[in-house]
């Protein structure tokens, strides 16, 4: 069910997880809230293969964390126009409600990478390791500040 952020934060009750997502085309990095919704963590990077596949993980995830929503980072072009990724990102979300009931909502990924890139090549990360790291930062990165707007509505 895609809904927009302001139906997502008056469904969610109190002690419910939401999970960020950073839909990429080779893996998509997970991060998961605490119950009081304030703070983001980076969880897991699932290698891409099948959508069902993909997808029974990360209900899966979902079910055993009690996660409540859905946030898919949206990769809105720099002038605010959607190109082909956000295409796929809901087709993404279309296809897990075709599966699931969950709550899915978008939020806005402009410069999530790069910001989450530059956090670890200032922590002297190798290029290896920014690799394995830099999508499930991303999607940790994406879901706070969800978070943080979710705090704000009150």
């Amino acid at each position: 069910m895609i809904v927009s952020f302001e139906e997502f934060a008056k469904a969610l009750n109190i002690g419910d997880r939401v999970m960020g997502l950073d839909i990429g085309s080779k893996t998509i990095g997970l991060a998961l809230s605490d119950t009081t919704r304030t703070i983001s963590t980076p969880m897991e990077l699932v290698k891409r293969t099948k959508f069902t596949k993909d997808a029974n993980r990360i209900l899966d995830l979902c079910q055993q964390q009690r996660v409540a929503g859905l946030v898919l980072g949206m990769p809105v072009n720099m002038d605010g126009t959607e190109g082909p990724r956000c295409q796929s990102t809901r087709q993404f979300a279309e296809n897990i409600g075709e599966i699931s009931d969950i709550m899915v909502t978008y939020w806005d990924e402009r410069l999530s990478t790069a910001a989450v890139t530059r956090t670890l090549i200032e922590a002297d990360r190798s290029r290896a390791r920014r690799k394995e790291l830099v999508d499930k930062m991303a999607a940790s990165y994406i879901l706070q500040g969800a978070l943080d707007r979710l705090q704000t509505m009150g």
